[in-house]
């Protein structure tokens, strides 16, 4: 489950379980949160490309960590975070580790596989090992409200080979599709929470391109490991 805190932050009940870990999925009210010194984010391009934050990258609200849609760090003086409104933010944490990762993934992110390669890079970068890994995917537009055309729809083939509407106007649900990817890259089945939390349909909390256009706001998801004063 996710709960919202008094910050207007969502946090997901598995991944509170490590007492080392700070992370949360931002809404429009959220207020405060997070540090924008401890940032680290990427100049997102709806790419699959995994960025892995080293000791000492320029940390802060206006600070960009290179081109990319995901990152992947276990540094512990920072937090990394994306920015969304409607793309799913989804949270990455190497247990063994303490190893920590973000992903922003859309539809053009998701058909190209962008948690699938998160996962790699903490698995090859990182050193974390994929059953140790546990996934929280966040609020973004779902299946209710994302219509698309068949030019879009075809390129899901692949993730959903029940499906046989491709051809036609359907709906595409993404945080199934990115949970698919994440399970087939090795991280267990019960390890990954879904928010289910739609940011179209939910105008009083969350920002949302689809329904607001160029008008929309985005909402900032983040993780990274706790600050040493507040482990303290």
């Amino acid at each position: 489950m996710f709960r919202l805190d008094d910050q207007h932050v969502y946090r997901a009940e598995s991944l509170e379980q490590f007492p080392w870990l700070e992370h949360g999925f931002g809404t429009r009210l959220s207020n405060g949160w997070p540090d924008v010194s401890r940032l680290v984010s990427p100049k997102q391009i709806h790419s699959n490309h995994v960025l892995v934050v080293p000791d000492g990258a320029q940390a802060g609200a206006a600070a960009r960590f290179g081109q990319g849609d995901a990152l992947v760090s276990f540094q512990p003086e920072i937090m990394i975070g994306i920015r969304t409104a409607d793309c799913l933010p989804i949270v990455l944490v190497g247990a063994n580790t303490r190893s920590f990762g973000v992903i922003h993934a859309g539809w053009r992110g998701t058909v190209s596989e962008i948690s699938a390669h998160a996962v790699r890079a903490m698995v090859c970068q990182l050193g974390t090992s994929p059953e140790d890994i546990w996934a929280a995917i966040g609020p973004g537009i779902c299946p209710c409200c994302f219509e698309v055309g068949p030019d879009v729809a075809l390129q899901f083939k692949g993730i959903f080979p029940e499906r046989v509407d491709f051809h036609h106007h359907t709906r595409i649900n993404l945080a199934e599709a990115n949970r698919r990817q994440l399970e087939g890259a090795g991280v267990p089945p019960a390890q990954i929470e879904v928010s289910g939390l739609c940011t179209v349909c939910r105008a009083g909390e969350f920002h949302s391109y689809r329904r607001d256009k160029e008008r929309a706001g985005r909402m900032l998801s983040a993780v990274g490991q706790k600050a040493q004063k507040a482990r303290a």
